[in-house]
């Protein structure tokens, strides 16, 4: 679990190239450069880990590249105490960049093996968020809700009704759409029945598979 100034100079080399994307929120890229993304890697990928790359992390599951990450938090434009629903906590990575950026995340994930690792791995690098499950991402986590904002780290074929209402009126949903490639789409909640939609550009993501625990 070793974090060196050849570590941190490469994070800052990365957080320079995201800026360079169009990353724009100084709290997405200061969180950029303090977490040691090479210790969500498997030891095998560490000399890679601070490319702007997505790479596999076990359970046929990728941590997403960098930039994806920077770009669904600024989407997310986060405020200190704001309760975040995450879909997908996959390695953590997402997971400790939104609760750098002061959020109180609640996370699903519903490979067993990842969840297990991650539940490990967060606490001894002093990441700790409110709450991580196992389970059915598509279902959210209606006991917990409703949220300021909710992320999808997978892409889903369709928008999830249930995420839709388990967010708050303002709220916000950052979510991938689409089969093969999707969309990056913002939704956000104007009042019981209305969201305003924001269709953002294209990204690649594993699927998002609804009742495979």
């Amino acid at each position: 679990m070793k974090d060196t100034n050849k570590h941190k100079g490469l994070r800052n080399q990365l957080a320079k190239i995201l800026e360079d994307k169009g990353i724009i929120d100084k709290n997405v890229l200061d969180a950029i450069r303090t977490i040691p993304r090479h210790l969500f890697l498997n030891s095998s990928f560490e000399d890679f880990a601070y490319q702007d790359k997505a790479f596999p992390i076990g359970a046929g599951q990728t941590i997403s590249q960098p930039y994806t990450v920077a770009y669904q938090s600024q989407l997310l434009d986060v405020k200190k105490d704001q309760k975040i629903l995450e879909i997908g906590t996959g390695s953590g990575y997402q997971t400790a960049v939104l609760c750098l950026l002061g959020a109180k995340v609640y996370s699903v994930e519903r490979q067993n093996e990842l969840f297990k690792t991650t539940s490990l791995l967060l606490p001894k690098l002093g990441i700790r968020p409110k709450h991580l499950s196992f389970g059915d991402g598509y279902k959210g986590l209606p006991n917990h809700a409703p949220f300021d904002s909710i992320i999808v780290t997978a892409g889903a074929p369709i928008i999830p009704q249930p995420l839709m209402a388990q967010l708050k009126i303002g709220g916000k949903l950052v979510i991938p759409v689409g089969e093969n490639e999707q969309i990056m789409t913002l939704l956000i909640r104007k009042n019981e029945t209305q969201f305003e939609k924001h269709e953002l550009g294209d990204f690649k993501f594993v699927p998002l598979l609804e009742n495979k625990n």
